[in-house]
């Protein structure tokens, strides 16, 4: 190989490596100037969770107070402001994705481009050293007439071989961090994907929530002493419906078989809101004494005992979760809708408003009711985590929660009351789950 050819391949190739090694003019610019926009978005996002915390401290501290239609307004009013201002969240994070996946299309692009150019220019190199350099090193080694001159040839070629290996490395790197950025571009469609559908939900939110606000205020017309009597009558008809669903309840003939329901403990249940939900709870402990916005237990706890006319004395059936009007509400685990219903469609039945019961493969069932909207039908198949419908506070519900009740499959049905014993008050003609006493479960021994 002739030592003057090699010295210029070493040159171009040392240059080559200067020019597409390294980020283009154009490509910095434009890559700096949208990671400005995503850290701005990011800055916003952080300001606007700042608000969505501070009306948190307004609704909690709100729920303290007695309730009363001044109180329940402002509650929904502020309930609509932070849906409000999560919704710009959501919209910013949907911009900052957007961004992300133009950022690292540029960078996909740049990183192509690159590959390209260096392997045309290792090729064209290449081709030359083969068309002009015909003589083998070995021959240039003998033929020297001197031993620098042969050191020198030697020196060269090693130096050749490190360059073209260095190169190769580079292009491996290159490759490896074009197949890191597609997958990051993956990842970043499918949050924005999962950011999209948040939106479509909280925009639905907000209209669930005024909706409840527009009806209050119409069945009340404005007035407190309206909304106090409203309250007692609700008292009154769940009184009434308590006393008949107990006596079918004890007079239900079905056999129940804890050996075939999962084990206490077991965890087979997930929790039926979002993480974010769920975490938002764990900083709340000092509203509800718990974790997960727990209002009200299953079984006979203080409140459930204090208040016989409302659950006859046979505590609570299910727990209360408190979440506000519109809150996304999800399978806790996989099943089959078993079916669905609106209690409020019977004039004067003040129970379950609007529930869904879902029938799983382990001997459980469980029940979603005081629903704003339902997102299901009966028969659908569901997967854990699957989207049911919306919280709200329909049916028997002085605040808005969600009434999660597990119950064993074998000692549940689907009925009306004037279908078992020929009720005609209240809620006799609301199709209902109704259970034997012995099906209820403490949905805790389950989560």
């Amino acid at each position: 190989m002739k030592r003057a050819g090699l010295s210029f391949f070493l040159i171009s190739l040392f240059l080559a490596g200067c020019f597409l090694g390294n980020p283009r003019f154009a490509f910095a610019d434009e890559a700096s100037d949208i990671q400005s926009q995503i850290t701005s978005n990011q800055q916003q996002v952080a300001s606007l969770e700042a608000e969505v915390a501070a009306f948190q401290k307004q609704l909690d501290a709100l729920g303290t107070k007695k309730n009363t239609l001044q109180s329940t307004i402002s509650s929904l009013s502020i309930s609509q402001q932070q849906l409000a201002t999560q919704i710009k969240v959501t919209q910013n994070k949907i911009a900052s994705a957007n961004l992300q996946i133009q950022q690292l299309t540029l960078s996909i692009g740049d990183k192509e481009s690159s590959i390209s150019a260096d392997q045309k220019a290792i090729a064209s190199q290449l081709r030359k050293i083969t068309e002009n350099e015909q003589t083998p090193l070995i021959t240039v080694l003998i033929s020297s007439t001197s031993l620098g001159d042969a050191w020198k040839a030697a020196d060269q070629a090693i130096q050749f071989n490190q360059a073209l290996d260095d190169n190769i490395a580079d292009l491996r790197a290159a490759r490896t961090t074009l197949a890191t950025n597609r997958d990051k571009v993956t990842a970043a469609k499918a949050d924005l994907l999962a950011l999209q559908n948040n939106l479509k939900l909280q925009k639905r939110s907000v209209d669930a929530s005024k909706a409840a606000q527009q009806k209050l205020l119409t069945d009340t017309k404005n007035q407190e002493s309206t909304y106090q009597n409203l309250i007692a009558q609700k008292k009154a008809a769940e009184k009434a419906f308590e006393n008949e669903l107990s006596d079918l309840q004890n007079k239900l003939n079905l056999i129940v078989h804890p050996n075939l329901l999962p084990k206490v403990g077991s965890g087979v249940l997930s929790w039926p809101f979002s993480r974010a939900f769920m975490f938002n709870c764990s900083k709340r402990k000092s509203v509800f004494g718990n974790l997960f916005c727990i209002s009200q237990y299953f079984g006979n706890t203080k409140f459930s005992t204090a208040n016989p006319q409302i659950y006859n004395g046979n505590g609570h059936n299910a727990i209360d979760i408190s979440a506000p009007i519109g809150t996304p509400l999800y399978a806790a685990l996989s099943g089959t809708v078993l079916a669905t219903g609106n209690t409020d469609l019977i004039k004067g039945c003040y129970s379950f408003g609007k529930w869904v019961m879902i029938v799983h493969n382990d001997g459980l069932n469980t029940l979603y009711s005081h629903l704003s909207s339902i997102d299901v039908s009966k028969g659908q198949k569901l997967g854990t985590g699957q989207l049911i419908g919306l919280s709200g506070m329909t049916g028997y519900a002085t605040g808005p929660h969600l009434h999660f009740g597990v119950y064993a499959t074998e000692g549940t049905k689907i009925m009306t009351l004037r279908q078992f014993r020929g009720s005609t008050i209240g809620c006799a003609d609301a199709t209902m789950p109704v259970a034997t006493l012995s099906a209820y479960l403490n949905p805790l021994s389950y989560i």
